[in-house]
């Protein structure tokens, strides 16, 4: 478990995706991405690296459709490997497989690779670099996209083959589409407790728990004020935020409700959404 996805930080652990052939997805997921099926019914399946823990769950509503472009929403949720080993195995994978990746970065942080599901939902997975190494200043981190070196990380990864993700993959941040920036920031900084430790331009910010580089990343490059997707669109239906104890998340749902943002209750769960609506459960 990475020292900065456990207590006392907060960050995401779960995503429910929404799309538009269950069983398309079943076979991405598992076959590319190398998830496990830990539940499963006709139109909704539960994913997981370790067998255990509920990471991705997929949904098809009865009256799904395609994802409608530059909408609020996922930009992409990031898986974060164990090391750079892996990362190696899996672009390897890819290539035997034949599946197109969209890109890749160093980001100084980190060495990410993109790629999309079949419903055009965006998946960063990467590995992080130490610490230790990464560049502040104060409370601020500096990231960059430099070429990623795949000829070199492919090397490092030596004769085995990718099987399986690996147990102790989790999911690292997640990175969203929204309208507006400063009122991103007022909810999810002010609101929710997370830290700014980046911003991009006027065009993107990074926000954290406990000095991370971030868990999650907030966009206006579908425009500025897009609008919500449907909630019948394929796409993110929540995300899960999960706390330390009941208490920090009373404390933050009662300022998230003093600051004038929904919360919503339903079968013994929390919800709240941000001002582009993205829809996130609060969990301990």
């Amino acid at each position: 478990m990475s020292k900065f996805h456990e207590k006392p930080d907060i960050f995401v652990n779960q995503i429910v995706l929404k799309v538009v052939d269950i069983k398309r997805s079943i076979e991405f997921y598992t076959e590319i991405m190398g998830f496990r099926v830990l539940d499963r019914e006709e139109k909704e399946v539960t994913l997981t690296a370790d067998g255990v823990n509920p990471m991705i769950t997929i949904i098809e509503p009865d009256d799904v459709i395609p994802k409608l472009p530059r909408r609020t929403g996922i930009y992409h949720f990031a898986l974060l490997l164990p090391n750079r080993f892996y990362l190696g195995l899996f672009l390897k994978h890819l290539r035997e497989k034949s599946y197109p990746i969209i890109g890749g970065a160093h980001h100084g942080v980190s060495e990410a690779i993109y790629l999309e599901d079949p419903d055009e939902n965006g998946i960063e997975v990467y590995r992080d670099i130490d610490s230790e190494e990464w560049k502040r200043k104060g409370n601020q981190i500096e990231m960059v996209t430099d070429p990623l070196d795949y000829n070199s990380i492919i090397f490092d990864a030596g004769e085995e083959k990718w099987s399986e993700i690996p147990q102790e993959t989790i999911i690292g941040h997640i990175h969203l589409h929204v309208g507006d920036l400063d009122e991103a920031k007022k909810f999810y900084c002010d609101g929710l407790g997370f830290d700014l430790v980046m911003k991009m331009a006027n065009s993107a910010l990074f926000i954290s728990s406990g000095g991370y580089h971030h868990h999650i990343g907030l966009n206006i490059w579908n425009g500025k004020n897009a609008l919500a997707l449907p909630d019948n669109d394929a796409g993110m239906k929540y995300y899960t935020i999960i706390f330390p104890d009941i208490d920090v998340r009373e404390n933050i749902v009662n300022n998230l409700s003093n600051l004038g943002y929904e919360i919503i209750e339903e079968d013994n769960n929390i919800f709240t959404k941000d001002p582009s609506n993205n829809l996130i459960k609060l969990v301990v």
